[in-house]
Formats: C-alpha cells, structure tokens, sequence
C-alpha cells in the first residue's frame, strides 16, 4: 500500500486549533502500518466522548466544540480517519474500503487507546464507522449522539442531493474540499477557516480518502457493506444503549434518517432529542459549542 504523509507546515497557523496532535501506528495490508492522528483535550481520567468526523473534513470541525466538552469535564478525542488530516493518506481509491475504515479506527480507539465508557458522537461518515464500532463492541461504549449521520445498508435509495454529491465528486478533475465542506456550511468560511480544510491535501494525489468515501456508502442490497451494516442494526436495535438524536435544521442529505433512528432505538424512547437551529450538514462548523452543550446534557442525564 502506497501511502502519503501530508507535511506538518502545512497545519502550522489553524484559526481556533491549537491543540497538539498525537500518534499512532495501526496495522495496514501487507504487514504494513500507517499513522493515525487525534487530538484530545479534557481531563485525563473524565468521562470520554469520541468524537469522529466525516467526509471531506477532519478532526478541525471540532475546535469549537471540543474545548466545551473539556471545560465540562469530559475526555474529548477526535481522531482523523486514514486518508484525512494528519492521518496518512493511502494514494489509490482501492486500498480504502469500509471494512477497512471501520477496522483502522477500531485498532486507534481500542488497541491504542482502550478507551472504555465511550460516548460516541458521530457526524457523517463519523457515524457510518462509529455506529459500526458500537454495535461490535457494546461493551465499550456508554451513550450514542448521532449529528446528521446514518447506517445505510443499500435498501434504501439514497437522496439525490447525496447521488449529485457523488456525481461532483466522481467527475471533478481538481477536487476543490474546502468548496465541498463550505457547501455544506451555513457559516462563510475566513480565508484562514478554508484553508484549514484545504491543508490535509497538498495536491490531487493526497485526495484519495475524500474521492473513495462516496464509493463506499451502500446503495445497493448487495453491496460489500450491507450484510454487516445490517447486523449492526439488529444489535443497535436490540439495545438500550442511550441514544441522542442530534440533527441540525437545514441538512438534506441525512434528515431523513433520524426518524428512522428514533423509532429504531429504544434508548431513544422518551428522550427530547434537540434540533441544532441555524446549521446545515457540518452541523460542528455551524453550531460546534451548541452541538458540545447537548452532548454535556445528554450524559449528565444518563450517568
């Protein structure tokens, strides 16, 4: 496997994200390994919330809302997926595959980490993987907050803002991300803020992560994700595990889903599950601190 490592100078100057990263190796096909970043802020010994963003962004969408969770007490980690941030970046569309994503983000939070009475929050392709973690070890993980995510199996069509996504990303000859996360913002990006999520991807061949991601979403009954997506719903659907809907107002892409999620999971019953106001898809640029205050209520509230 072909990797890249993205230069650190490129990171130097973030608006709003001083925090030191860290590292780690995780296993890689062919007796290899690759780097893994993650930040984390917050007393070492609170409560832990993982964190985990989705495509095209990285652990940057959360500068405004990590520093909320750690003044609440909270153990804050935001790890960036392989292929994004300062994770390294495997250069061919085929080396990424959800089975891999789902296995490299296991190996960082558990092997590396053993993080244990985890509450996942999960945006985007933040909760394809992290519902997945859930449900495949229960045991490690205390409450569930899932922000405009979903666990796409195939059998439901996707939306067509979501297939046009595709399509853009398919078709772009220079694959412009900081335009992909502004689309998805209601917030208008600082030259400084696009910059940040330009960093990661120095030029084309570092974009193979973003380019495979959309590749990898089931769409269909038969696809190479859908059998164990689907046993992550019978499991997920099957516990009481607390579970917060948190979805902005102005997300067409994944609004559809948290009805489904509500209804799905019983500890979802009951509960008030908030609607972040004012905030499209990247629901943490939009509305990080608000996003991070539900977070700290939810968990008072089921500790």
């Amino acid at each position: 496997m072909r990797t890249l490592r993205t230069p650190d100078e490129r990171f130097a100057g973030l608006p709003g994200f001083d925090v030191a990263p860290r590292y780690a190796e995780v296993p890689a096909p062919d007796d290899g390994a690759l780097r893994m970043a993650w930040v984390e802020a917050g007393p070492a010994d609170g409560p832990v919330v993982l964190l985990l963003h989705g495509e095209p962004s990285w652990s940057f969408l959360y500068r405004t809302t990590i520093p909320v969770l750690a003044a609440a007490g909270f153990r804050a980690v935001a790890p960036d997926l392989v292929g994004f941030g300062r994770s390294d970046k495997p250069v061919d569309i085929a080396d990424h595959s959800y089975a891999r994503h789902v296995e490299w983000l296991r190996a960082l939070v558990f092997d590396v980490l053993d993080l244990r009475g985890v509450t996942l929050v999960g945006q985007d392709w933040g909760g394809l993987l992290g519902l997945r973690l859930v449900a495949e070890h229960l045991d490690r993980f205390s409450a569930v907050v899932a922000a405009n995510t979903g666990l796409p199996t195939g059998d439901r069509d996707m939306p067509e803002v979501w297939w046009q996504f595709r399509r853009a990303v398919e078709k772009a000859e220079q694959l412009d991300i900081a335009r992909l996360v502004q689309a998805g913002c209601r917030t208008r990006f600082t030259p400084e803020v696009r910059a940040a999520y330009d960093a990661p991807f120095p030029d084309e061949s570092y974009k193979a992560g973003p380019r495979a991601m959309p590749l990898l979403v089931p769409t269909r009954p038969d696809d190479p994700a859908t059998e164990a997506n689907r046993a992550a719903w019978a499991t997920l659907s099957g516990s009481e595990i607390p579970f917060l809907c948190a979805f902005s107002d102005g997300d067409p892409i994944t609004a559809a889903m948290e009805p489904i999620l509500r209804r799905a999971m019983p500890g979802a019953a009951g509960r008030e599950h908030p609607t972040i106001s004012g905030a499209g898809h990247f629901l943490q640029e939009d509305a990080g601190p608000a996003l991070a205050a539900e977070v700290v209520r939810f968990v008072a509230g089921v500790r």
